[in-house]
């Protein structure tokens, strides 16, 4: 076995400039969401010299695309995810530029060093993880549900595993009232900010009475045309999350009914248009464990337990149909934060470099061990089911 570990290890060395050659394209070429052309040609390009199959275009999403690498037929079947949409005016602020090498790395190691009569390895883009999220329009249509195996990375302050993760629903909130002019006739009118606003107050109070690891946070995304007309529309957007999905439910109608009583209020009406729905990650220690063992093996830097602060991943909804895990991989100093210029500005850097490295002996070395020791694999999938077996109905439906 740990000759094999030493192959990965040599295979990786071996095609490192590659990988960093496709993290420097895709670093400067940032494309958001589901616009990602370019990035998604580089990175099949790639893994077709190495003996993948491409299927680009998977699901209807133009910019989702599948490599496969398939040894005999039948077998068990490891997915290897990589997101690679950027932020708004701000780039790679998110660090996705750094999955697409990490996975290209781990993949193509893994193929080069496999030994068994059948297997398949899948390495799986998914667009839009910032925005409207490829993920779920993929599980959705069951594409992940062959996987035996669903892994990620993703760029970090410490090296560590993705432990709980929020559940979060996003949701757009569209007031209407009546416009009058605000100085002449504002008596005649009936104004869709105050409702908004009202809403924004009445949630301010909510909480005060809610577990301490619900999120509520918005922004008011239309506030009127002109100040001296009685606004007729006004809309918000909130994100509200919380630890487990039945929780998040009973705070969502709890929200609503603050949306509700604000329009009533105010003699405004009020509609709502759900936009994203992401559930709380299952974790799978066994699977964890493993990971970080062969993180450890790679030389990863700052190694931690999982996060106690945590937001939302749209990863999650991939784990309720697999079992799945995320490694996070140091490349900044520890407490800086994503979605940053000191994300981007590390984007390219020597640390940024080590971390795909880190990253693509880790993942093939958990494929290698979850691949060729059976008793791995049965104890991840016998702990998973058993967290499935746990589920309340509406988490058991959530991501169908």
């Amino acid at each position: 076995m740990e000759s094999n570990k030493v192959n990965i290890r040599n295979w990786v060395e071996h095609i490192k400039e590659d990988l960093w050659m496709v993290n420097d394209y895709i670093h400067d070429n940032p494309e958001l969401g589901n616009e990602e052309f370019k990035a998604v040609e580089i990175i099949t390009s790639t893994l077709k010299e190495f003996n993948f199959e491409i299927e680009k275009g998977i699901c209807g999403l133009p910019t989702a695309f599948q490599a496969i690498y398939q040894v005999g037929t039948g077998g068990p079947v490891v997915g290897l995810l990589c997101e690679y949409d950027a932020l708004e005016e701000m780039g790679h602020g998110c660090g996705h530029n750094l999955q697409a090498p990490s996975i290209i790395g781990a993949a193509v190691a893994l193929s080069k060093t496999i030994d068994l009569e059948a297997a398949t390895i899948k390495v799986i883009g998914t667009p839009a993880e910032e925005t409207d999220s490829g993920k779920i329009t993929m599980t959705k249509s069951g594409f992940f549900d062959d996987l035996d195996i669903a892994l990620m990375m993703h760029g970090g302050d410490r090296t560590t595993v993705d432990g709980n993760s929020l559940a979060s629903e996003v949701v757009e909130f569209h007031f209407e009232g009546k416009e009058a002019h605000a100085a002449v006739a504002p008596e005649q009118g009936i104004s869709a900010l105050d409702g908004v606003l009202l809403m924004f107050n009445a949630i301010e109070y909510l909480r005060e009475h809610v577990r301490n690891d619900v999120r509520m946070h918005g922004i008011i995304t239309n506030g009127g045309s002109a100040y001296n007309i009685v606004p007729g529309k006004a809309s918000a957007k909130f994100s509200i999350r919380a630890l487990d999905r039945p929780y998040l439910e009973e705070v969502l109608e709890r929200v609503y009914n603050a949306a509700r009583g604000a329009a009533l209020a105010t003699g405004s009406t009020v509609s709502f248009q759900p936009i994203k729905s992401l559930e709380n990650k299952l974790n799978v220690q066994p699977l964890n464990d493993i990971l970080m063992e062969n993180a450890k093996l790679a030389g990863g830097k700052n190694l931690t337990p999982p996060r106690e602060r945590t937001g939302s991943t749209d990863f999650s909804i991939v784990s309720h149909r697999v079992p799945s895990a995320c490694l996070r991989v140091s490349f900044v100093p520890l407490g800086t934060s994503n979605h940053t210029t000191k994300w981007v500005e590390a984007g390219k850097s020597k640390d940024g470099r080590d971390a795909i490295i880190v990253a693509a002996n880790a993942l093939a070395g958990t494929c290698y061990d979850l691949l060729h020791e059976n008793e791995k694999m049965k104890a991840v999938k016998r702990e998973y089911f058993s967290i499935k077996q746990k589920q309340t109905p509406v988490e058991q439906n959530a991501s169908i």
